[in-house]
Parts: structure tokens; C-alpha cells; sequence
């Protein structure tokens, strides 16, 4: 059975919490965001071709895998505040290096490094969740993280294109440097310690692997985990891919280009707050297993008017809305779900659930690069990642057994 938060105050201040995490959240989505319009402008200052430079978009969430297990077990020993202050100052040095890095090359190594540190907002987030919420509970404060989160595709690719236009892609990650300073202000302020030192893991490194393998050996929970770094793939291999398939193909411009993003980010936002007004009366488990069916059907569609050219640019934004907007209803429940087998160790499951969900998007996502960067390549990878889920959540777990959906529930 998992261990109970910590209660007091759980109600009047779950608004402050989700502010103060769904902002840290955002750190890294807004790290990605930000920089997309500007990446063809980046890969011609920098002489490289427009996979490349994609590259140093994906290349940030398997640096953040790698952040992840590292400062997973960290938070667990050390509690969450004082790795969340490492990470975000390291993000801060590593933002202004990549404003002077001088090749691509150097680019793609610094936001690997990048994305490394930024692991410290995701980890320190989740765990702090499940030090205070679980179950339904923690599914909703997940939920209602999205929308704090979701004010990245929203803002970040407009910010990012003012940016560029007045100075140059450059300045994008002054203004990063700028973000990480303004949080680690009000860490250092607002934000509590949640995990208590007589919680805290005592032992080394055999402790930390040792944790490591209990999880590992938690078949149901290891499903689980992978679920968000799919639904996470999907995003991704749009999100990589979008640039150069709406500005350089369909020839929108920056503003255009943003407004797109945006549109697409409150299809997101949206089905997070649905789900987290759901998740109050129905199962995590059976909004999970419901929501990758009907995403299934809608990407098959979205394959179909991409290789067809149905509908035209119209038809391709309307089918690829409602796919994006079922990704929003996969991360949180299935992570909620994930956390709540794991309460003693919540620090080093996010990690895993984390890392998982980066290395799995930042691995499958270069792949519409790697086919070529139009739109048939962006969509089929998108509905590869969808069928892996869905022949995870069928084959791994009792979600869709009879009567098995109650060992998750």
C-alpha cells in the first residue's frame, strides 16, 4: 500500500503548488518552445542541414533522461530543494553558453547538458506531488500542471520569434538564462521542502541501484512508465518536425507559425483540465485506456489526409488538433498511476518515469527527420508511437482484461 502524504493545508494551498510546480514544469517545454521558430535561422547561421539542427531540439530530452536518473535518487537522499537549485543555476550557465556557441556541433553538446540540468524542474515536480498527493488526487494536480504548462507552446514560440526578429536567435537563450534566474528566486523564497529528512533514503550507491532494480522488476509500473514517453513521442515528432513542414513546405511565416503552435497548445491544455475534472468521478486507468483508442483512430485519419492532401492545409491542422489534444489526457494518468506503487521512493520513480518519457521521445522523434521531414514522414511516426502504446497498455498491463483495470485502479 502506498504511504500517505503529508496532509496539512492540502486544499487551501493546492493552487499555490500548482503555480509554483506547473511553472518549474514548464522550464524545460519552454527551453524547447522558444527556440523553434528560429530553427532554420539556426541551421543556416550555423551551416547545418535542417535535421541537424532538429537535432538540437531532441538531443535536450535525452540529455534530460540521463538528468533524470541521476537527480531522481538525489532528491530522494538530498530532498527536493537543493538539487532543483543546482539544476536551474547549471541551466542558467548552460543558456548563456549556447547564446555564444559557435557551431552546431557545440549547439547540440551544450542542450544536451541542457537539458541534463533542466531534468532537476521535472523531477523535483512530480516528486513533490506525490510527497502531498495520491491517487485521483495527484492525477488531478497533474492535470491542472498542464495548464501551466501548456502556457509554453501557447507564449514560448512567440516570445522566441519577437526575440529573433529584434535581435537574433542568440538572444532566445539570454532570455532562458533570464527565466532560470527568476525561478531560482522564487524557489528560494516559496517553495518548501516536502520530503523530511526521517523520509529521506539513507544508504549510497548500492541503495540507489537497488532502488533502481525494484522498479525495474515492477512490471506494471515499468508499462506504465513508458506510456508518457510515447504519448511524449507523439508530441515530439510533431513538434521537431512542424518548422520545417509548416514554414518551409506550406510557407507560413513566424507570426503564422506561432499562432499554429498556439492553436495546438490549447488543444492540450484543454484536455488536461477535462481530465482533471474527470478523474473526480472515473477511474485514471479507464480515461487512459479510453483515450488511446479514440487517439488511435484520429492518427490513422491524420495519416490519411497527410499522403492524400484531403482537405489541404485546413484538413491536415484540424485532424493533427485532435491528436495532440488526446495526448493530453496519457502522462498524467499513467504517471499518476505509476506513482502511486511507489510512494516510498517517489523521488527516484519520477526519474524513471521521466527519463523513460525523454529518452523514449528524444529517440523516436528525430526519426520524421530521418524520413525525409515532410508531412507523411511527421505523421507516420506519430502513429508508430501511437500503436507501440497502445500494444504496451494491451500486452503489458491488465488495463483491458476483465476486470484486471482494478489492479490499477
Amino acid at each position: 500500500m502506498p504511504e500517505n502524504p503529508t496532509p496539512p493545508q492540502r486544499a487551501r494551498s493546492s493552487f499555490r503548488w500548482v503555480v509554483m510546480l506547473g511553472s518549474l514544469a514548464a522550464i524545460p517545454a519552454f527551453t524547447v518552445d522558444m527556440y523553434l521558430p528560429s530553427l532554420p535561422e539556426v541551421a543556416a547561421d550555423l551551416g547545418s542541414g535542417p535535421s541537424f539542427a532538429a537535432l538540437s531540439v531532441s538531443i535536450m530530452l535525452v540529455g534530460g533522461a540521463a538528468g533524470q536518473l541521476v537527480i531522481g535518487p538525489l532528491s530522494d537522499r538530498y530532498g527536493r530543494r537543493a538539487p532543483l537549485m543546482v539544476g536551474l543555476a547549471m541551466h542558467v550557465v548552460t543558456s548563456l553558453l549556447c547564446a555564444v556557441a559557435p557551431n552546431m556541433l557545440a549547439l547540440v553538446g551544450l542542450r544536451l547538458l541542457q537539458g541534463f540540468f533542466n531534468a532537476a524542474c521535472g523531477v523535483a515536480a512530480m516528486a513533490i506531488v506525490r510527497d502531498r498527493f495520491v491517487g485521483s488526487e495527484a492525477a488531478r494536480i497533474l492535470s491542472r500542471l498542464m495548464l501551466i504548462i501548456g502556457i509554453a507552446p501557447l507564449l514560448a514560440p512567440t516570445f522566441g520569434s519577437a526575440v529573433a526578429e529584434l535581435a537574433s536567435w542568440r538572444w532566445v537563450f539570454g532570455f532562458l538564462a533570464l527565466l532560470g534566474v527568476a525561478m531560482g528566486v522564487v524557489v528560494w523564497r516559496f517553495l518548501p521542502e516536502t520530503h523530511p529528512v526521517e523520509r529521506r533514503s539513507s544508504g549510497g550507491a548500492r541503495s540507489v541501484v537497488g532502488g533502481y532494480r525494484h522498479l525495474l522488476r515492477d512490471r506494471h509500473f515499468m508499462a506504465l512508465a513508458l506510456l508518457p514517453g510515447l504519448g511524449m513521442a507523439v508530441l515530439m515528432s510533431y513538434v521537431v518536425t512542424s518548422p520545417f513542414v509548416f514554414q518551409e513546405v506550406y510557407g507560413l511565416s513566424h507570426g503564422q507559425f506561432s499562432l499554429l503552435f498556439a492553436l495546438n497548445g490549447i488543444g492540450l491544455v484543454a484536455s488536461a483540465q477535462i481530465n482533471a475534472a474527470l478523474v473526480r468521478r472515473v477511474a485514471p486507468i479507464r480515461i487512459l485506456r479510453t483515450a488511446l483508442v479514440m487517439q488511435g483512430f484520429c492518427a490513422v485519419v491524420l495519416l490519411v489526409v497527410a499522403i492524400t492532401g484531403a482537405g489541404g492545409l485546413i484538413g491536415l491542422l484540424a485532424a493533427l488538433w485532435v491528436v495532440l489534444a488526446f495526448t493530453g489526457l496519457i502522462p498524467a494518468n499513467a504517471s499518476a498511476i505509476a506513482l502511486s506503487r511507489h510512494g516510498e521512493r517517489a523521488g527516484t520513480a519520477a526519474a524513471v518515469i521521466g527519463a523513460v518519457q525523454s529518452g523514449v521521445a528524444g529517440l523516436v522523434s528525430p526519426l520524421a527527420g530521418a524520413l525525409g521531414g515532410g508531412t507523411v514522414a511527421m505523421t507516420s511516426v506519430m502513429l508508430g508511437a501511437w500503436i507501440c502504446a497502445m500494444a504496451v497498455l494491451a500486452f503489458a498491463t491488465p488495463a483491458f482484461r476483465r476486470g484486471g483495470w482494478v489492479q490499477l485502479a
